[in-house]
């Protein structure tokens, strides 16, 4: 049954020598001061490089779209120097690497954004959202978000620049493409999900309306680097950060065609993975792989056999196991030869060093 993870996939120009992806994750271990990637990224992504499609780690297109301590950015000469060193290994290892662009929006503190307020879809503060600070120690210190200020149509458009030259500067880094992070409760997010978007001009109120940013972002980042190096994951039907949709189905069945017309080369689908969450509904699946004619990606709770099985049935192309790349560099590896295994030290995920990041081993028969 496994088979069909081991099958090569051509997405855009490249060809996959698997359909096993490693979806971002946020560690925060880029150098200080200056959020810069470092030799222990690029050790960490390179391990990991048997994986079909490497999307890397959230990185932040500007100062103020940093969310918390210690996560890289791709907006100065020496953050694009930084993941040069990672494309270059995890490229030196057969890989292929995508980055994922990132702005938090409204999910952050003033502390990690140099003072400033934080920006949103509108001025609504998350609710029971903590983000955390560099508190001194190497510990991650976590506080509670702040109200942000509604975007005008200024900043709108400033952001879309923003998007936009840090795909140009992903390419420079060595990225075969980008992922535009539209999901859990970042700023894209807060303006397509309905209960975090109050607007009252052209980017809010119908579902048309709050996909206008997303549509506009995409295309800026098409327009810079050709669509069939752009990617977009969504979040359908989660309420990570405090964004919440009324009429999730209608909203994202509505994105996914939108996206199709820009024909995007991938849409990444992050499904809700806490134990006994709701399984995503099989009605949704089918219309989304009915309304999208490009590669489709879903990550959250599969294993191998659940993963194989919903690319037999056609449900999805390609799927991405998060968590047990951390402790399992070789995962495709394992999952091919039923190997067992590892299981990640969470007290390791955030901050620090090589403890946790990079000293997980490859499976070895005793």
């Amino acid at each position: 049954m496994n088979n069909a993870l081991f099958k090569t996939i051509q997405l855009g120009k490249l060809t996959l020598k698997n359909r096993i992806v490693m979806p971002p994750m946020t560690r925060s271990r880029a150098s200080q001061p200056g959020n810069i990637a470092n030799q222990m990224m690029a050790d960490y992504y390179a391990q990991r490089a048997s994986a079909g499609l490497v999307i890397a780690e959230g990185t932040q297109i500007s100062a103020i779209g940093q969310g918390y301590a210690w996560t890289p950015g791709i907006y100065t000469p020496e953050q694009i120097a930084g993941w040069n060193k990672v494309t270059d290994a995890v490229h030196a290892n057969g890989g292929a690497i995508f980055a994922q662009l990132w702005h938090v929006g409204r999910v952050t503190h003033p502390e990690n954004i140099g003072g400033e307020q934080p920006i949103s879809s509108s001025a609504l503060k998350a609710v029971n959202v903590k983000v955390f600070i560099d508190n001194g120690t190497d510990e991650p210190g976590f506080v509670d978000v702040v109200e942000p200020r509604e975007m005008t149509k200024a900043d709108i458009q400033q952001v879309i620049g923003e998007y936009r030259q840090a795909a140009l500067n992903a390419i420079e880094a060595g990225f075969d493409g980008i992922e535009l992070h539209a999901a859990n409760g970042y700023l894209i997010n807060q303006f397509i999900d309905s209960e975090a978007n109050n607007r009252t001009d052209e980017y809010g109120g119908s579902i048309e309306n709050r996909l206008r940013f997303l549509s506009e972002v995409v295309a800026a980042m098409g327009e810079a680097i050709g669509v069939d190096r752009v990617g977009v994951r969504l979040a359908p039907f989660t309420s990570l950060n405090g964004t919440v949709d009324t009429t999730p189905v209608e909203t994202y069945t509505a994105a996914v065609v939108m996206l199709n017309t820009h024909k995007v080369v991938y849409i990444h689908i992050a499904e809700v993975d806490w134990d006994d969450a709701p399984e995503t509904p099989k009605a949704f699946k089918s219309a989304v792989r009915e309304a999208y004619q490009g590669v489709l990606i879903y990550a959250g709770r599969y294993n191998d056999k659940k993963g194989a099985l919903a690319i037999t049935d056609g449900v999805t192309d390609m799927v991405g196991f998060g968590r047990p790349f951390i402790a399992n560099p070789d995962l495709p590896n394992r999952i091919k030869n039923g190997f067992p295994l590892a299981v990640h030290n969470p007290d390791t995920l955030f901050g620090g060093t090589e403890q946790g990041l990079t000293d997980y081993n490859e499976y070895s028969p005793s």
